[in-house]
C-alpha cells in the first residue's frame, strides 16, 4: 500500500469533504502556506536564538560556519548549492542557500548568499545576495534553542518520511490509525465504535482519534477531554486534511508525538526516539524495534520500557500481530521480532541548552504573556543567545571547574560554581548565559541574577572612571597622576581601618595606570578619598551596582555585593563610550500566527535606554589601562593571542569569590567562580576565573569581525617622563607615551627654571 506522492497534495483538496469547507470557514481556520512541518500550532511553543549576521570581516573557522549550518540542518553540496538548505565551502567561496524563514514578524523568502573569501585564511572579504534585496548584511536564520518553557526536552531529531524504513511507519499506522489512508481525516468508524463506549461508561473514555486528529490535538488543542474539544479536533483535522497530504501529515505526526521521559528529559519524535532507546537513527530501525516505539505511543511512561519492560513487550507484541492481521508484515517476522526481543542501549538525551536563561526568558514570557501559557496556548520568543557561543561559554565552565577540583583536592568534594555571561556592549544583548556547573544536571539556581557576592578588586576601573572624568568636582586626575602608596590609616566608627595591598608591600609613590595594572589597594583607597567617597558611590550608582547609604570607604575595593549581570552591564560602558546597556534577553514575543504579544520587551526583561555612566573620553582612557592590565597585569592569564583583550581581576576578602571581568571585539563577559556556601575558595581571580574567561573569549571573539574600535576625538596622546610624570615635547630616554583627554594633560617639563609638578594624591 504505496504512500500517497506529493503530487496529490491538490486532489486530496478536492476529495475532501464539503463539511471540511464549510466548517474551515465557520471557525475561520487560516489556510496554511508553507510545508506542514514549518507551520507551528497554536499550542506549541518555539523559543529561538538570535540570527547569526554574516559580515565583511568574519573567517570561516572562527565564525564556525560549517558547524553553526550543520546544527541547522543544512546539506554541504560540492558545488554552488541549487536549493534551499544547501551550502558549498571551497577556497575562494563559500555558498549559502539560505531556507525562508520567519523573523521579527516577517516572512523571508530563500535566497542564494556569497561569500568571498581570503585563501589564506579564509576571512571573508565581499557578502553578496541573490537576488540582492537589500543594503543590509544578510544572516543565517535563527537556530531552535528550546520548544518548551518550562519542560526539560531533548532536541528533536527530524526525520523525513522518505528515510523511515517502510515499517516503522507501517507500525504506528496499524496499531493507531489503519485507516489513515482511506479516511479524510476523521474516520466514521472509529468515531461510532467510541461514541458506543463513552454512551456506556456516561463520560468520555476513548476518543477514536485518527493520526489527523492527534497531530491536532498536539499542535492545537488543550489537554482537556471534553465533547466541545472533541468536536473542535475534528472540524480542524477535515480542515487539515483539505490542506495539506497524507505524506505531510504523517511525517509532521512522526516528528511530534511524545515518547516519554529519559532521565527527566522528554523525548518527542521518532528521530530522538530512536536515538534514545537504541542508540541509533530511525533510519536503521529493525521491526521489533519500530513496533517498540509504536506500542510507547498509547502510553510512554506506562509502556516504558526501561522502567516497564513487561508493559512495553506486551504491547509491542500486540502491534507485531496487528501488522500481521493487516498484512504489512508476515506472521514468521512478527513471530521473529516478538521473540528477538530488542536490546535497549539507552542514549541518555541532552536537554535543550542555556537552562537558566530559558529560566530567565519563561518569567519575561509570563510578565508579558503569561495567560496564554495558563490557558495552553503556544507563544514564539526570538531571544538574543548566539548558540554557537553559549557552546563555548558551557565547554569552558566546565572544563574551568573541572580542572580546579582537580589541581586542588579540596574542592572536589565541595559545591564549586561558577557563572558566566556576555554581553554586546553597545545593545546589551545577551549572548551567551552559564548560570551554574553545566555538569551538574537539575541544578536551578542561577548564579548569574542571583548570587550576590564580592567583586573585590574588579570595581577598581569605576573608581578610575570617576577620577578621569569629574574626581567629585576637583580637578579630574589623569593616568600618569601620581598617588601615595604608603601607609594608610582611616578612622571609623567601628575603629581605625589599615587598608593593605595584596602583597603587603608599599612602593612609594605610583602613577594612576600602575595602580590599575597591579591592583594595588592602598592608592585606590586615597583616589577615592581624594574624589569623594559620596561621589565614587554615586558614580557605582550610574553604573548598576548597589552601594548603602553611607558606605564605608572598602567599597571601593569591593566590599559590596553584586551579581555577575550587573557587573558585566556595568563594564560594558566601558566599551560602549560610557553608556550601560540594559541586558536584553528577549527581543519579541509573539503568537505562532506572527502577531505580536505586547510592545516594547526591555522593560519586562529589565531594560530600557541606555544610561550614561561617563563621558567617551574618560571611558576610553579606563579601556586603555584594562588593556595594559591584561597584557602585563593581573590579568595577564586572560590575555588572548593575536586578539585585543582588556579586563581586571577580582578576589574578594579571605579569597572567597574569585571574578574576571573584560571585553574583546565588541563583547564583555563576567566569569565568577566559588563555593555555593559562601566559604572561602583559596583562590584568586587570575587563577580561577580568568582561565575561563579567556577559553571562552577565545572562541567568542572569533566569531566576530576583526577591527579595533577608534577613540573619540577628545584623546591625546602625549610623552611624559616616567620620573616625574612631566609632559615632554617628543620620545627621549626615560620616556613613556600616554593617553589623556584633551585639556586635561600633565604640565610640561621645562628646559629652564623650577618644575611644579601636579600635587601628590595622598
Amino acid at each position: 500500500m504505496p504512500l500517497l506522492p506529493a503530487s496529490r497534495r491538490g486532489a486530496r483538496r478536492r476529495q475532501a469533504p464539503a463539511l471540511a469547507l464549510v466548517v474551515c470557514a465557520l471557525l475561520a481556520i487560516p489556510a496554511a502556506a508553507n510545508e506542514l512541518e514549518d507551520e507551528l500550532g497554536r499550542s506549541e511553543v518555539r523559543v529561538y536564538a538570535a540570527p547569526f549576521p554574516l559580515e565583511a570581516g568574519l573567517t570561516v573557522a572562527g565564525a564556525e560556519l560549517p558547524e553553526r549550518l550543520e546544527r541547522l540542518g543544512y546539506r554541504r553540496v560540492r558545488a554552488r548549492p541549487n536549493a534551499p538548505g544547501e551550502y558549498f565551502y571551497g577556497f575562494d567561496n563559500f555558498w549559502i542557500f539560505r531556507r525562508a524563514h520567519r523573523h521579527r514578524g516577517r516572512r523571508y523568502d530563500a535566497e542564494l548568499i556569497g561569500l568571498r573569501l581570503r585563501r589564506a585564511d579564509g576571512r571573508v572579504l565581499e557578502v553578496t545576495r541573490h537576488p540582492d534585496r537589500s543594503p543590509r548584511a544578510p544572516w543565517l536564520e535563527p537556530e531552535l534553542l528550546a520548544e518548551s518553557l518550562t519542560e526539560r526536552r531533548a532536541r528533536r531529531i527530524l526525520v523525513g518520511l522518505d528515510e523511515l524504513p517502510e515499517i516503522a511507519w507501517r507500525s504506528v499506522l496499524a496499531i493507531e490509525d489503519a485507516r489513515f489512508f482511506d479516511h479524510g481525516g476523521v474516520d466514521p468508524r472509529s468515531v461510532a465504535r467510541a461514541l458506543l463506549k463513552n454512551v456506556l461508561a456516561g463520560k468520555v473514555t476513548q476518543g477514536g482519534s485518527t493520526i489527523t486528529q492527534q497531530l491536532v490535538k498536539i499542535r492545537d488543542l488543550t489537554p482537556k477531554r471534553t465533547v466541545g474539544r472533541k468536536l473542535s479536533e475534528a472540524a480542524r483535522a477535515l480542515a487539515l486534511e483539505a490542506e495539506y497530504d497524507k505524506r505531510e501529515i504523517l511525517e509532521a505526526y512522526l516528528n511530534a508525538v511524545y515518547f516519554g521521559h529519559l532521565d527527566g528529559v522528554a523525548v518527542y519524535g521518532y528521530g530522538a526516539a530512536s536515538r534514545a532507546y537504541f542508540s541509533k537513527p530511525a533510519s536503521a530501525l529493525a521491526l521489533g524495534e519500530a513496533a517498540l516505539l509504536a506500542g510507547m505511543i498509547q502510553g510512554p511512561n506506562r509502556l516504558h520500557p526501561a522502567r516497564n519492560p513487561e508493559s512495553a513487550l506486551a504491547r509491542q507484541r500486540q502491534v507485531l500481530d496487528r501488522l500481521a492481521e493487516l498484512g504489512w508484515a508476515s506472521k514468521e517476522a512478527a513471530a521473529r521480532a516478538a521473540r528477538a526481543l530488542p536490546a535497549l542501549a539507552l542514549d541518555w538525551p541532552r536537554p535543550a541548552p542555556a537552562p537558566h536563561f530559558r529560566a530567565w526568558t519563561a518569567e519575561i514570557v509570563d510578565a508579558r504573556a503569561g495567560g496564554r501559557r495558563d490557558r495552553g496556548r503556544g507563544v514564539v520568543v526570538e531571544t538574543s543567545l548566539d548558540l554557537g557561543l553559549q557552546e563555548a561559554a558551557e565547554a569552558a565552565v566546565a572544563a574551568g571547574l573541572g580542572r580546579l577540583r582537580r589541581s586542588r583536592r579540596g574542592l572536589a568534594s565541595r559545591r564549586l560554581g561558577g557563572a558566566l555571561v556576555a554581553l554586546d556592549a553597545e545593545t546589551g544583548a545577551v549572548v551567551a548565559y552559564v548560570g551554574g556547573d553545566p555538569a551538574a544536571a537539575g541544578d536551578a539556581f542561577d548564579r548569574v541574577r542571583k548570587a550576590r557576592r564580592q567583586p573585590g578588586s574588579a570595581v577598581k576601573p569605576l573608581v578610575a572612571l570617576e577620577a578621569l572624568e569629574a574626581c567629585g568636582g576637583r580637578e579630574p586626575l589623569h593616568s600618569s597622576r601620581r598617588i601615595a602608596d604608603a601607609p594608610l590609616v582611616l578612622e571609623l566608627p567601628g575603629g581605625p581601618w589599615r587598608p593593605q595591598n595584596p602583597d603587603g608591600r608599599f612602593r612609594g609613590e605610583v602613577d594612576l595606570r600602575r595602580a590599575l595594572v597591579e591592583s594595588l589597594n592602598v592608592p585606590f583607597v586615597r583616589v577615592g578619598r581624594w574624589c569623594g567617597f559620596e561621589a565614587t558611590a554615586d558614580r557605582f550608582g550610574r553604573a548598576g551596582l548597589e552601594v548603602p547609604e553611607d558606605p564605608p570607604p572598602a567599597f571601593v575595593l569591593g566590599a559590596v555585593e553584586t551579581t555577575p549581570l550587573e557587573l558585566a552591564a556595568a563594564f560594558a560602558a566601558i566599551e560602549a563610550g560610557g553608556r550601560r546597556p540594559r541586558p536584553l534577553p528577549v527581543r519579541r514575543i509573539e503568537r505562532p500566527g506572527g502577531r505580536r504579544i505586547g510592545g516594547w520587551l526591555r522593560r519586562a526583561a529589565g531594560g530600557g535606554r541606555s544610561v550614561r555612566v561617563a563621558g567617551a573620553d574618560s571611558a576610553w582612557l579606563v579601556r586603555d589601562l584594562l588593556l595594559d592590565a591584561v597584557a602585563r597585569g593581573t590579568g595577564r592569564t586572560a590575555a588572548l593571542e593575536g586578539l585585543e583583550a582588556w579586563g581586571k581581576t577580582g578576589t574578594s576578602s579571605e579569597r572567597r569569590d574569585a571574578w574576571f571581568v573584560g571585553g574583546a571585539a565588541g563583547l564583555v563577559a563576567a566569569v565568577w567562580v566559588g563555593l555555593d556556601e559562601g566559604g572561602p575558595l583559596g583562590l584568586d581571580g587570575s587563577a580561577a576565573a580568568a582561565p575561563i574567561w579567556k577559553a571562552f573569549m577565545a572562541r567568542a571573539a572569533a566569531a566576530r569581525p576583526a577591527g579595533s574600535p577608534a577613540a573619540p576625538r577628545g584623546i591625546v596622546a602625549r610623552w611624559i617622563d616616567e620620573e616625574s610624570g612631566l609632559r615632554l615635547r617628543g620620545p627621549r630616554r626615560g620616556a613613556r607615551r600616554e593617553l589623556y583627554r584633551r585639556g586635561h594633560e600633565p604640565p610640561r617639563k621645562r628646559l629652564f627654571g623650577a618644575n611644579r609638578p601636579e600635587p601628590t594624591v595622598r
